[in-house]
Parts: C-alpha cells; sequence; structure tokens
C-alpha cells in the first residue's frame, strides 16, 4: 500500500472526464518458464490495473507478467491513484484482472464496519457477498497480510513511552500536542483508518493533530520526529526496518486483514478459468518477507518497480527474461 508519485507516468489518465486510458504495452519481455503457454489464453487480450502505490504497482506488474508469459496479450493500466478509481475501473471493464485486498473491500467497497479476525474467513465472507452483489470474482488469496498500523521513531517511543495503540490513545486524550500523527487523506476519512481507529480505542478523532502528508513522505518524516510524532505505516513497507521505526500494536486488533486475492468480474472469468490455475502458484508464493524485500528493492534502494518485479519472477523459476 506505498505510494511512489513517480510510478503515475505509470499509467496514462485522459483529463477531459473519459476516465482511464486503454493502457501500454508490458514494460518488460518475459518467456516461460514454470508458467507454461496457455492455449485458452493465447493472444486474449487482458488488461491489468493496480493502484498507485508502489506494493501495488509491484503486484500488477507481478500479474501482467504472469499473464504474459501463459500467452495473453496483457495491456498495462498500473498506477491508478486512489482504490474507489481502481475499483470502478474494475466494475466498469476497463481493468480485466487486478489484485486486490480482502480488508479493503470489506470495508470499503462492501460498506462494513468491523472486519472478520479470522483470515479465511474474511476471505471467504468478501468472496461470497461480492460475487453476489457486484459480479466480483476472487481467486484464493495469498499469505502475505498488508493492514493499516502507526508507527514511531525511536526518540519519540523513548519520550512517550508509547508502543500500543491503546498507549497512543491514552497520550491523546493525556496530552494531544505530544501525539502529532501524519495521515494520507483517505485513512484519515476510511472507516477502516483513523476515524474507525479512535472509536475502537475509545478516543474523540478531533483531539489528534493530524496532518496530511503523502503516504511515501510520512515514514522519513516519522523517523524525524519533527513533522509527526507518529505516522500511517502499511506493515510491509520496508522503510520500516530501514528507518528504525516502531510498529504499535494493535492490541484490540481492529485493523482488518489484507490479504491480496486476483479479482475480476464473473464475465470475464467465466470466459477465461485458466487465469486462476495459472496465477495461483504465484500468489501462494506472496508471502510478507516477500513482498517486504519488493518494496524495499523500490522504495529504499531506489529501483525500478517493474524490473524488480519481473527479476523476483524469474528468481523464482515463474519466468524467463523473454
Amino acid at each position: 500500500m506505498r505510494w511512489v508519485t513517480a510510478l503515475l507516468s505509470a499509467v496514462v489518465l485522459v483529463v477531459a472526464g473519459c476516465g482511464l486510458g486503454s493502457g501500454s504495452a508490458v514494460p518488460l519481455q518475459v518467456g516461460p518458464a514454470s508458467i507454461r503457454p496457455t492455449p485458452g489464453l493465447d493472444g486474449v487480450k487482458i488488461t491489468v490495473g493496480s493502484k498507485e502505490y508502489t506494493e501495488q504497482v509491484i503486484l500488477g506488474y507481478i500479474l501482467q507478467y504472469t499473464l504474459a508469459a501463459a500467452g495473453a496479450d496483457v495491456r498495462d493500466l498500473t498506477g491508478i491513484v486512489g482504490s474507489r478509481s481502481t475499483r470502478g475501473a474494475q466494475l466498469s471493464g476497463q481493468v480485466d484482472v487486478a489484485y486486490e485486498f480482502t480488508g479493503n473491500a470489506w470495508i470499503n467497497y462492501l460498506g462494513h464496519e468491523k472486519p472478520i479476525p479470522d483470515t479465511r474467513k474474511q476471505f471467504e465472507a468478501v468472496r461470497d457477498e461480492d460475487l453476489e452483489r457486484n459480479g466480483m470474482v476472487w481467486l484464493e488469496p495469498g499469505p502475505m497480510d498488508d493492514t493499516y498500523a502507526l508507527a514511531a521513531g525511536k526518540r519519540t517511543v523513548e519520550r512517550t513511552g508509547v508502543r500500543s495503540l491503546s498507549d497512543y490513545a491514552a497520550l491523546v486524550m493525556r496530552d494531544p500536542a505530544a501525539a502529532r500523527t501524519c495521515v494520507d487523506t483517505e485513512f484519515r476519512a476510511r472507516q477502516d483508518g483513523f476515524p474507525g481507529m479512535a472509536a475502537a480505542y475509545g478516543f474523540d478523532p478531533a483531539r489528534a493533530d493530524t496532518p496530511i502528508l503523502q503516504v511515501g513522505i510520512i515514514y522519513q518524516a516519522t523517523a524525524d520526529g519533527t513533522q509527526c510524532d507518529f505516522g500511517e505505516v502499511f506493515t510491509t513497507d520496508g522503510r520500516i526496518a530501514a528507518l528504525d521505526l516502531t510498529v504499535l500494536t494493535d492490541d484490540k486488533q481492529f485493523f482488518a486483514h489484507y490479504n491480496p486475492s486476483v479479482t475480476m468480474k464473473r464475465e470475464f472469468f467465466d470466459a477465461h478459468p485458466e487465469i486462476a490455475e495459472v496465477t495461483a502458484p504465484v500468489t501462494a508464493a506472496l508471502t510478507n518477507d516477500v513482498i517486504i524485500e519488493l518494496n524495499k528493492q523500490v522504495d529504499v534502494d531506489g529501483r525500478d518497480p517493474s524490473v524488480v518485479a519481473r527479476d523476483w519472477m524469474v528468481a523464482r523459476g515463474f519466468v524467463t527474461t523473454g
């Protein structure tokens, strides 16, 4: 769930009210390896979309290379700004397939206020309800779980003693000036973000000073402790370890589970059911350790996400370099 502003060039946005463009070619060529050419996908035109932050763009490229190695004619529409825009592109048919997260759909697309603590039950509930209500198919999810969290730099932890969200809530109520919390626009408004967290932990969100920053800036600002005492982070972000941030324990288990699943409209899945078999081993390989390392290569080491995704798939034997 990381944002990299430079990646916005990866998608062509049509400003004149028409919505999204039709996408561009896959950035790097790949060939088959353990992913074999699949007759049912040979030459099938498939547009792969993603949101604009680093992790989603990486997942978008991974999905593109998977389908391209299977023989599909893949178009790249990674980097769509915001969850709602990406979801809308799928529902309208501008995007055929994309990785989506279970918790995001449960809270923001299906309108539930409370997540389901069990990851499997959360997936099954999303899968069943989204199919019934919106005709969206969810394939088997991956093991990675990228959820929201608050984090603090070393000096803030030493100064405040805050290590859990209950500690944080107590600090907000006791001394709100000591709890400046940098967030992005979505997190400050979403029910699976700051307002819902405040309700779960029993404090008034208006008491906390919550400066709005881009997500990519929040990590360094939180580590520096100048603009932010605390900051919104995502638990699979490689910058957490690189900047020595402490993730506050979600001791009331408020934040939803965010497991990735390949999603598409039912009509598209019915026409191309081979997608499930082709993508399954790749999705199953997406662990937290894997995605943290891939995110780090982009956000900390400065590598291109299309190259990072391709190199990982080559190293795992899914594809060749073409």
